[in-house]
């Protein structure tokens, strides 16, 4: 396998449970069994091209918001980590939203936030609060990550409309699969019309746990393929969603798949979706 000069990570989860608390981990055995820290990360990351990484918030409790960020960024100082910035956790629907940008625009380590959509009403994102404060992010530098299942991409769609000169990104395909044929056309239908909207980038991360077990790389074809075409390569980056993409694939299999998916793109076009687009979006040198 041919390994990239530079690929960037832009969606790593790590998971202390000794120092942070993660409502979720009940409800994920797999994952709660054991830590997730960078350095079993980085066994794989490092010898597969993974020169530069984005720690993604990992859902934890709403006190810890501020110390998940601290934490990474003390991982981050180690001399062999590559660490470079970290997408925080936020709640755009409550006033105090205008103070955490404030926080963050004073802090470079922090390079945007997100608000997973998928796990609360639909409302939540309709609400004028919350979207009076992610408009606020425009002009600051600091992007949107939007975590949605593929029915929710109208909702996303609104977002994006009501907040001009914010940018957004778009987890894990828009929770595309290809797994249902009827379920494949829907999402299609509104990934286009999402992409219509300039100021969102889609991220092409989450595609393995949409997929059976035994999967092979034409099982992921559809969705990376039809994410890259309809957004073009000038807007698509890359992600492993590690460790979740780990509970079905290891890191290995998940970079190797996306070298095949894309070898028949031009050596231009794999880089901006490799590092070049990430470094413009989030601001990584």
């Amino acid at each position: 396998m041919s390994v990239p000069t530079r690929l960037i990570d832009t969606h790593l989860h790590l998971v202390y449970r000794d120092s942070l608390t993660y409502p979720w981990l009940g409800s994920e055995p797999a994952l709660a069994a054991r830590d997730w820290t960078y350095e079993l990360y980085a066994a794989e990351a490092h010898s597969l091209g993974v020169t530069d990484c984005l720690h993604m918030e990992v859902d934890v409790i709403e006190a810890d918001f501020d110390r998940e960020t601290a934490f990474i960024r003390d991982l981050a100082g180690g001399p062999a980590r590559r660490i470079r910035a970290a997408i925080s956790n936020a709640r755009p629907e409550e006033a105090g939203f205008a103070d955490r940008i404030e926080r963050a625009r004073a802090d470079p380590f922090i390079r945007g936030f997100r608000r997973i959509l998928h796990v609360v009403p639909d409302d939540v994102s309709r609400a004028p609060v919350f979207r009076e404060n992610v408009g606020r992010l425009a002009g600051t530098g600091l992007t949107f990550d939007i975590c949605v299942r593929s029915d929710q991409l109208g909702i996303a769609a609104e977002l994006v409309d009501a907040c001009p000169g914010v940018t957004f990104v778009l987890d894990h395909c828009g929770g595309g699969s290809a797994s249902r044929p009827e379920r494949f056309a829907a999402w299609k239908t509104g990934l286009v019309e999402l992409a219509r909207r300039p100021g969102i980038v889609a991220k092409v991360s989450g595609v393995i746990g949409t997929v059976a077990e035994g999967w092979t790389v034409d099982d992921l074809r559809p969705v990376v393929e039809t994410t890259i075409e309809v957004f073009g390569w000038d807007r698509v980056v890359w992600g492993s969603d590690w460790p979740w993409s780990a509970q079905r694939a290891s890191l290995t299999d998940w970079i190797e798949a996306t070298y095949r998916l894309v070898e028949g793109a031009s050596e231009a076009e794999r880089e901006k979706l490799f590092h070049r687009n990430a470094t413009r979006i989030y601001g990584v040198s």
